[in-house]
């Protein structure tokens, strides 16, 4: 459990230094955009967004080079030297005063970020033992969803209170402690000698790693066509003032952490069901959000019940990857996080076209719907040829 434990306080960290930026944008770019921020504070925390993007991007480019390249070595000192990274580059975002170089950091931050989940992933699926990997890999991203919980909205209060910086600081001192943490709790896990980037990347030859990576990257991206505009939804839709907003964030964390939770139990169970069934529940889920937005009350439960369907399928997708990626375990357990984060890219940019074609923020729903669907066909595609493949005789 100490293990586990000490795996999910570094989840804990990547998600608030993840997450805690959005609401910190006008802090970040009054203080490092000091020029464009007296001229025009709309196109400073524009400009200031790049940190998101090049956040996202460090983790589509490192989870699969970094997990390919440590692949070999042995677990425990991987997952060491991640949390050490970590520790690094975020305490960097601290202290460099320029924009061009927060910007670095930020991207720096993001490699290690894919490469953590998806070998800490493979780690709790051993330590919990046969039967239970699902449940290992949900205990590891609990640290993840709390962090929605407790850590961004606590986070951004410090850094509008003090300064954003300080926000950084708490980051960075919850990695220092997730390094110590792992060091003395997690014991020790072989790597797998003699493979190699090159072995690793053979994982990209293999059709069904490309359809599980289109299930997290579209219909997953659902989910993100909805987060990226709970703001506007809560204000402008069903016209509340923006104390709320926090609020409905809390609301959509608690049922990320409960949907974790559940979903790994029910991926244990059944995974092809709990993938269908989740993406079904979460399409239900957004149709009911898209024609109830206007009320609050109807519009902060279903934010909740999108948060908990929504990361029902976070543990299914990383096990689905795990399961069909055969001996190319470190690189497929990391791959579920660049393709997240395409979905986070994908499901925003075409949520933002829906509003930019005067659809209204609602519209953003109704793209979720439509990213979810594609997703279950995907899913549906997929499991069809495992049982195309059992008929066939060895």
């Amino acid at each position: 459990m100490w293990a586990l434990l000490s795996l999910a306080i570094g989840s804990f960290g990547i998600g608030m230094t993840e997450f805690v930026v959005m609401g910190l944008l006008p802090n970040i770019a009054a203080d490092v955009l000091p020029a464009p921020w007296a001229v025009d504070q709309g196109a400073a925390i524009a400009q200031t967004g790049w940190l998101i993007t090049l956040y996202a991007l460090g983790v589509v480019v490192g989870a699969p080079l970094i997990a390919g390249s440590v692949a070999k070595y042995p677990r425990h000192r991987v997952m060491i030297a991640l949390a050490l990274a970590l520790t690094l580059f975020n305490g960097l975002t601290v202290i460099l005063p320029t924009f061009e170089l927060v910007a670095a950091s930020r991207f720096l931050a993001g490699l290690p970020h894919g490469a953590y989940f998806g070998i800490g992933a493979l780690v709790a699926a051993d330590v919990l033992g046969p039967g239970n990997r699902a449940k290992g890999v949900a205990f590891v991203l609990t640290g993840l969803t709390l962090a929605n919980v407790v850590g961004v909205p606590l986070g951004t209060f410090l850094g509008q209170q003090v300064g954003w910086r300080a926000a950084f600081m708490v980051v960075t001192a919850i990695f220092a402690t997730a390094t110590v943490c792992i060091a003395f709790f997690v014991p020790p896990h072989p790597g797998e000698p003699g493979r190699t980037l090159r072995a690793e990347l053979g994982v990209f030859r293999i059709g069904q790693v490309w359809l599980a990576l289109g299930i997290g990257a579209i219909g997953f991206g659902g989910f993100f066509a909805v987060y990226s505009y709970v703001a506007p939804l809560v204000t402008d839709v069903a016209g509340s003032p923006a104390w709320v907003v926090p609020i409905v964030l809390v609301l959509m964390g608690i049922g990320m952490t409960i949907g974790n939770l559940v979903g790994g139990h029910l991926a244990d169970v059944n995974l092809g069901r709990t993938l269908v069934g989740g993406l079904g529940a979460l399409a239900a889920v957004l149709v009911l959000l898209a024609l109830t937005a206007q009320w609050i009350f109807a519009l902060g439960f279903f934010v909740l019940a999108t948060g908990f369907v929504s990361s029902m399928l976070s543990p299914t997708i990383q096990t689905r990857l795990m399961d069909v990626a055969e001996d190319n375990q470190s690189i497929a357990a990391a791959l579920n996080h660049s393709a997240l984060n395409v979905g986070n890219a994908l499901g925003a940019f075409l949520g933002g076209v829906a509003i930019a074609f005067g659809l209204g923020f609602v519209g953003s729903v109704w793209v979720g719907v439509g990213l979810t669907l594609v997703g279950i066909a995907i899913a549906l595609v997929s499991l069809r040829l495992d049982r195309s493949r059992a008929l066939i005789p060895a």
